[in-house]
């Protein structure tokens, strides 16, 4: 019975294969937006202001297996770090598993489709600009908040 299940209901996140983790990743590009930290509060912002390397159409990395060559500092989620991902959104995959809670109707992996996390309004498509466009004085001119950013 157990092996009936999808592996995301049968596994730990440290127990996913690579291609498994992976696939966990729903296509909503909001992992790939600068955030900022209020240094007093801690509290953190999320801008429509997207990598460089985010095509900003598909919500996926253009260079994905070499962008810490071209981002040093691109986090690289991994399942030991599960504990710390409450700076992803609510809906993210990886974040709603390491809290307990199930994947959502519109997920790819549930649905059978990749365009779902689109038609859900929960991805950035055409929604973002690229940090090339924006000096970094004005981050904080494009702070927004996102479809899911809170769990349900």
């Amino acid at each position: 019975m157990n092996g009936n299940r999808p592996f995301w209901q049968r596994k730990t996140l440290e127990q996913m294969t690579g291609a498994e983790w992976e696939s966990l990743c729903d296509g909503c590009g909001r992992c790939c937006l600068h955030r900022l930290e209020d240094e007093d509060s801690g509290e953190v912002y999320t801008t429509n202001i997207a990598c460089r390397l985010l095509d900003t159409h598909s919500c996926r990395c253009s260079d994905y297996p070499h962008r810490r060559r071209h981002v040093p500092d691109c986090i690289q989620l991994r399942a030991q770090d599960a504990r710390d991902f409450h700076w992803l959104p609510a809906s993210c995959a990886y974040r709603a598993l390491a809290e307990g809670r199930p994947l959502a109707d519109w997920h790819p992996l549930v649905s059978g489709s990749a365009e779902t996390v689109h038609t859900a309004g929960i991805s950035v498509r055409d929604a973002v600009i690229s940090e090339e466009l924006v000096h970094p004085d004005d981050f904080e001119e494009h702070i927004v908040t996102w479809v899911g950013d809170e769990p349900e």
